[in-house]
């Protein structure tokens, strides 16, 4: 049997020397990214409570990338990278699930050596998940305000409230493909949240009624409805671990915490994919 306990990659040609080469840690510029945990407190915790933020953060980075990406395949009628980049979604959105089950194993008195140092900042103040509600449909103008301070995020989260949602696209790629879907709602001021229309729910029962001559249109919905299920999940998870670790503490950005989100479970991204399904 083989000792691999002095194995050597050089000896198979790995690079060994970086000196004026790029690195691992070059090119993901590490000493940035594990240099950014800055804990207020000697408790153990904080560093848990700090990466699973930043972490969640990174992958929200990458959601927004995503849906940005799907959205205009969608509007270049270029469906097949657009299925692809959905799904894509919605793993990003399984990891960010995963990561509540890591917070869970903070106890409620592990939280309380270091939640005084946390100050008004609270989730509910991160742009880029504005970012992505906007993009998926939710546009809340109410939710600008806590960006106000800063121009460039509020820059970008108007310009993305003055473009289509991913959903109004897929709408608009269905009455490009043959189902008729109201003016009242393609020709709306995108701006403004979408509502449910029974008009709607029909184009999309028209759909699911006949999958096989509405294949593509099909598949996007169901891409749609899949993402839309794992962002539910988040959201829940989101609230069983903030009861599970405050109970029913104000959070500390000054919400009523768990009666706050809450309420967030009630909001829906594609109603009628929803109500279709009663009316099949």
């Amino acid at each position: 049997m083989s000792d691999n306990r002095d194995y050597d990659p050089s000896a198979e040609g790995a690079t060994m020397d970086f000196d004026g080469r790029m690195s691992y840690g070059d090119y993901l510029c590490l000493d940035a990214v594990l240099g950014a945990q800055q804990p207020r407190t000697d408790a153990h915790d904080e560093m848990l409570f700090i990466i699973q933020h930043q972490t969640s953060e990174l992958w929200m980075k990458l959601a927004i990338h995503e849906i940005t990406a799907a959205r205009t395949a969608i509007r270049l009628d270029q469906l097949q990278p657009a299925m692809k980049t959905l799904a894509r979604v919605s793993r990003i959105f399984e990891q960010l699930n995963s990561a509540w089950d890591v917070l869970r194993t903070m106890t409620p008195s592990d939280y309380t050596h270091f939640r005084r140092k946390l100050g008004q900042s609270s989730g509910f103040q991160s742009w880029q998940y504005r970012m992505i509600e906007y993009a998926l449909g939710n546009r809340n103008h109410a939710m600008m305000r806590p960006h106000a301070h800063v121009p460039d995020v509020l820059a970008k989260l108007e310009a993305e409230l003055d473009q289509p949602s991913l959903y109004d696209e897929a709408l608009r790629l269905a009455k490009r493909r043959g189902i008729d879907m109201p003016d009242a709602v393609l020709s709306r001021d995108v701006r403004r949240t979408h509502e449910l229309h029974d008009a709607v729910t029909d184009g999309w029962k028209q759909v699911y009624e006949a999958p096989e001559e509405h294949w593509a249109l099909y598949e996007v919905a169901e891409k749609l409805v899949d993402l839309e299920d794992y962002f539910r999940r988040w959201r829940f998870n989101h609230v069983t671990t903030v009861e599970r670790v405050i109970g029913l503490k104000r959070g500390t950005g000054g919400t009523g915490g768990t009666s706050y989100l809450r309420r967030m479970l009630d909001v829906e991204l594609f109603p009628e994919l929803w109500r279709v399904r009663t009316v099949l």
